[in-house]
């Protein structure tokens, strides 16, 4: 456990926190900005196992911000999930890292959060977020969320299984709604790094037990301007995902 010893000395984690952390087992979608950051921080803290999932190739332009990179791996055009699990078993060789070069769809959430404690959001689209919150209000299973765009992100972590959920806070149809995405109002590799880590701290928290001391509501973050705002979220009783008299049939389509 020496190398813990520093996390151990917080006393809201201590030695029974760590050996909570290490039989924990996060599912993690997507491993870009967000994603690299979060599985560097929770590989560290000595999260037992690690599932990551991401179809993409590493390119020149994710080494601004996507911390498990390097220009071989963008030379070679690696899988992004290949050359991450290279560098994070280096990091950390106890932590069991299991790796999928595919994307998250309908017909496999099912089976990939089956076995995990906890889902966190790497993504950079509505589509796949509102799949990972359907699947996990069917399950009860708790998610972090955190989105980014130029210089403002925002995290949100839906771990009450009486709370609201995403579908609360946005409507559905962003889903289906063209966005701008890094590729136009480009994207801040401080921001990534700031959002990433409060993401990894809320699953600290909630992975040790300290549930108590989550953050409430959404977390709104202006990083050019220094701003951190939160905002309270309601269960909204028309929302057609978590409120149960107005639910769908339950499929992922």
């Amino acid at each position: 456990m020496e190398r813990y010893e520093r996390q151990m000395l917080v006393k809201e984690i201590g030695t029974e926190g760590q050996k909570r952390l290490g039989q924990a087992r996060v599912l993690l979608v997507g491993c870009g900005g967000l994603g690299t950051n979060i599985a560097n921080i929770l590989v560290r803290a000595g999260v037992g196992f690690i599932r990551i999932i991401d179809k993409d190739r590493v390119e020149l332009s994710n080494l601004q911000r996507q911390c498990l990179y390097d220009e071989e791996d963008a030379a070679g055009n690696l899988p992004k999930v290949e050359a991450a699990r290279r560098v994070l078993t280096r990091i950390n060789s106890s932590v069991e890292i299991e790796t999928l070069a595919e994307e998250l769809t309908a017909e496999n959430i099912k089976k990939y959060t089956a076995d995990v404690h906890l889902v966190m959001d790497g993504t950079d689209n509505f589509a796949t977020r509102f799949l990972i919150n359907r699947a996990c209000v069917e399950r009860g299973l708790p998610w972090i969320h955190g989105g980014v765009l130029a210089t403002s992100g925002v995290v949100m972590g839906f771990t009450d299984p009486e709370g609201p959920c995403l579908e609360c806070v946005y409507p559905e149809n962003l889903a289906g709604i063209a966005l701008p995405g890094t590729g136009t109002a480009g994207i801040l590799g401080t921001l990534t790094s700031t959002v990433g880590a409060i993401q990894s701290n809320e699953a600290i928290k909630y992975l040790t037990g300290n549930t108590g001391s989550m953050m409430k509501g959404m977390l709104y973050i202006d990083l050019w301007h220094g701003t951190f705002e939160r905002f309270d979220i309601q269960k909204r009783p028309d929302c057609r995902c978590c409120n149960h008299s107005n639910q769908r049939d339950g499929s992922f389509d």
